[in-house]
């Protein structure tokens, strides 16, 4: 490694001013029109890698071995804290829309990682690096030129020992963006029926729904149950969310459990009504039921905009007819639910739901089995908890193939992060030591911030536009006695207060920025 000194070069001070740099001699613009060793490949390991400048604590900025492609990278670090920015400026550019791709990994612990461009003529642009210590991670950066210009800007605000790494950038016409910007919030009816407030930043209580909405929110996911204990979760609860929902210009998820309580990997049980029900009365139960909710949506006005056929459906669905184990009546039942929302609504997406964010092989099998079985799907949904479904650079290579193997577009249906630790009621919480943690992302709100807006970037880098966007996982879920858990037990108790995106005093966390995620 270089030991750090701090170089302030006078003629790189415009950059840093983010003036137009019009005084750069004319050859240097012609040169500069596309850019320049965007693999630090060429001059091998060196101070200042060939094409580029820095600005600031300059000795924290050089090229090495170790590249993501070729030989060499760039890399950001020092024994002392350090701010440091690499830089190209690019002139002479044809104005239009431009996307910089880059692949990076960070330690993390910086007070700021990311990779801009700036003095486009628009709005700057960045994107931060996501926390990835050994595993290379694909990100996007879109801006709109309008001035023949762009600099491309690598930049650290770091404390010592942190360090990025950075390799293979490519600047080339094209966007990126997500479409979703989502939560489920399908516990809020019972918290409001059970006295829960919601309350502005300020303190002021206010719709939840309106708070999110104003976040930035544009999609709501709400579950359904066929018949549970507790009366929630019902079509009653869908509809009147669904209407608050549409009335503030959001879409709507309509996620369907077919059970009377909770599905997941581990748990796929019948409703009570079903039971004893053979496979064919259950493929008539399943488009029945799916029928029913989505056409009561749509007489209201409330069309569902997506749907979810099964929720986390690893294992399958209905147990035991609809396992796994017997993918021909799986697929007919996946197929009645298909056909059922699309008789309702043939612009309604359709969506297939795995708890496999992380898990490429496992991904692939399930969608292998279901294409080979005929089972009908527009989008594919994939929950994505960091603490249980692998590090993000297995959720983005799951991500990047799921979209590319099977042409379809992909979301995260799932994902959440701890804004603290330390319950808010008597119930333990799912994620409450310091050890359940991802490594680079506390449990606090600025941690909470981070995580979802690096979880949003990676999706927002599956190729060819394919990555829709995100759905957090229980926005609205606080502690309010009587809206535990378990609708069986009045008594139970919230084990996810911790993962809300409202505070312990009913705030709106400023985590909600992440819905105004590119």
């Amino acid at each position: 490694m270089f030991h750090p000194r701090r170089t302030i070069r006078a003629l790189l001070l415009p950059l840093a001013a983010g003036l137009a740099l019009t005084s750069l001699p004319a050859q240097t613009a012609r040169a500069a029109s596309t850019l320049t060793n965007g693999g630090f490949e060429t001059g091998g390991a060196a101070a200042t890698p060939g094409g580029w400048s820095e600005y600031g604590d300059t000795a924290a900025s050089f090229s090495e071995s170790g590249g993501h492609g070729g030989s060499y990278r760039l890399s950001h670090w020092a024994s002392t804290a350090y701010k440091v920015e690499t830089y190209q400026y690019l002139s002479g550019l044809t104005n239009g829309n431009y996307k910089l791709t880059a692949w990076v990994r960070s330690g993390g612990g910086q007070n700021s990682a990311y990779i801009a461009l700036k003095n486009c003529g628009g709005t700057d642009q960045r994107t931060d690096l996501p926390v990835s210590a050994s595993g290379w991670i694909r990100v996007v950066v879109p801006v709109k030129v309008t001035n023949n210009q762009c600099t491309i800007s690598i930049n650290s605000d770091a404390n010592a020992g942190n360090w990025i790494n950075v390799d293979d950038l490519t600047f080339a016409s094209g966007t990126s963006g997500t479409s979703v910007h989502g939560a489920d919030i399908s516990s809020l009816a019972k918290s409001e029926a059970k006295g829960g407030v919601y309350r502005n930043g300020s303190g002021t209580a206010a719709d939840p729904v309106a708070i999110l909405k104003s976040a930035g929110m544009n999609y709501a996911r709400l579950k359904v149950w066929v018949n549970p204990a507790d009366g929630y979760n019902t079509k009653t609860q869908v509809l009147a969310t669904a209407r608050r929902v549409k009335a503030q210009g959001m879409k709507l998820l309509v996620d369907f459990h077919y059970s009377d309580f909770w599905t997941d990997p581990g748990q796929q049980a019948k409703p009570s009504a079903w039971a004893g029900h053979s496979y064919t009365q259950l493929k008539t139960d399943v488009y029945n039921h799916t029928y029913d909710v989505l056409n009561a949506l749509k007489a209201q006005g409330t069309t569902a905009d997506m749907v979810q056929v099964g929720n986390e459906i690893n294992g399958g669905m209905l147990w035991n007819e609809g396992s796994t184990a017997n993918w021909p009546q799986l697929a007919g039942l996946l197929n009645s639910g298909y056909d059922a929302a699309k008789a309702v609504s043939s612009s309604t997406q359709v969506a297939l739901h795995l708890a496999k964010g992380g898990d490429l092989a496992g991904t692939r099998a399930w969608f292998d089995s279901a294409v080979a079985q005929g089972v009908r799907f527009d989008v594919i949904g994939l929950s994505y908890y960091g603490y249980w479904h692998g590090s993000l650079h297995d959720f983005q290579t799951t991500l990047d193939d799921a979209a590319a193997r099977y042409g379809k577009p992909v979301f995260v249906a799932e994902t959440a992060y701890p804004f603290r630790l330390g319950s808010d009621d008597s119930h333990e919480d799912v994620i409450d030591l310091s050890s359940e943690l991802v490594a680079g992302y506390p449990a606090t709100v600025a941690g909470q911030t981070r995580w979802m807006n690096d979880v949003a970037s990676i999706v927002e880098a599956v190729p060819n536009g394919r990555g829709l966007g995100v759905f957090y996982w229980e926005a609205t879920w606080t502690a309010v006695t009587g809206n535990g858990w378990d609708p069986t037990d009045a008594s139970s108790g919230n084990a996810w207060e911790n993962q809300a995106l409202f505070g312990y005093d009913d705030r709106a966390l400023t985590s909600m920025s992440w819905f105004s995620h590119r």
